[in-house]
């Protein structure tokens, strides 16, 4: 082991020591008013899972599913436009904004199954399924673990590739590096991270910055992040997408610093029935930063019957 990875496992210690790695199940405080909860155990631990559920229970339904360190707050633009048309399931993945964050399996496939079941729970059979970033590898295997339910995909600048792993995420596969590491250093600056995330960078204001930096205070945020960041088996994973078959939809900013274009077009090439759909100066949040165009292309491929 290097001097500089024997000093951050020593560093581990200290995290460690003052409880910055702990889980946390149950309510927390500052849970939104009004927020819907639906416990669920689908690896046998129980899990409360924040839950929002609207539109006709007879419509179609669609699920949508965040991206790594986000929550269901990030389909604001999206939700609210399909809810008359479909009945629009979103949910705050194992680990981030008001749901658990107990020890256990963060992999894509652990919250594919924590997905299904809750949507068994909701009572639903056939959905079509939405992702972002780090929740289209979840999106994925949960096609691969229910392609008889899954009918179509979309994904929004997919995090679904082994080389699109950061070295930071890398380092923290090595145990006492990665609780160092995460624990030091996943909740500073949150705006430089933002930043990165946005072609035009004046969309990220104060108020912005200090909601995800009350989000990164919650109690065991920074254990379900690392979890999750060691989760991101995608060497292995990588292997599996070509046997998504389901008709699939991939909106990618051109200008993405974060799962840049190449990646789509990769993904593109690799699912047997994807289409990609680039917006210019659009960075990583098309729904953000190409609200109508990306709902444009989302609504019109929902709407399109299955060949």
């Amino acid at each position: 082991m290097t001097t500089k990875l024997r000093t951050l496992a020593s560093l581990a210690l200290v995290v460690f020591a003052n409880g910055c790695l702990s889980w946390h199940q149950g309510p927390m405080t500052g849970e939104p008013k009004g927020a819907e909860f639906v416990t669920v155990a689908p690896d046998g631990l129980a899990v409360r899972v924040r839950v929002e559920d609207a539109g006709p229970r007879e419509a179609p339904v669609v699920v949508l599913l965040h991206g790594f360190a986000s929550a269901l707050e990030t389909w604001a633009t999206v939700a609210p436009r399909l809810v008359g048309t479909y009945r629009v399931i979103r949910m705050d993945l194992k680990g981030f904004g008001w749901t658990d964050r107990p020890a256990g399996d963060y992999s894509p496939q652990a919250q594919a199954r924590l997905v299904l079941a809750v949507l068994d729970a909701r009572g639903v059979g056939n959905f079509a399924v939405v992702g972002h970033s780090w929740g289209s590898s979840v999106a994925l295997a949960t096609a691969l673990a229910a392609p008889h339910r899954v009918n179509k995909i979309a994904l929004y600048d997919a995090w679904v590739f082994d080389d699109q792993l950061p070295a930071f995420f890398r380092w923290a596969q090595v145990d006492g590096v990665g609780e160092a590491l995460f624990g030091l250093f996943y909740k500073e600056r949150a705006d430089e991270r933002l930043v990165r995330a946005f072609f035009d960078p004046a969309l990220i204001n104060q108020a912005f910055v200090e909601e995800v930096e009350r989000a990164l205070q919650r109690p065991g945020t920074v254990a379900a992040a690392l979890a999750t960041a060691r989760g991101q088996h995608f060497a292995e994973l990588e292997t599996k997408w070509p046997r998504v078959a389901q008709p699939t939809l991939l909106l990618w900013g051109a200008q993405d610093a974060v799962s840049w274009l190449e990646f789509g077009e990769r993904l593109a090439s690799m699912l047997p029935n994807a289409r990609l759909q680039v917006f210019q100066r659009c960075g990583h949040f098309p729904m953000l930063e190409a609200s109508e165009a990306s709902f444009a292309a989302l609504s019109a491929f929902l709407r399109q019957a299955a060949p």
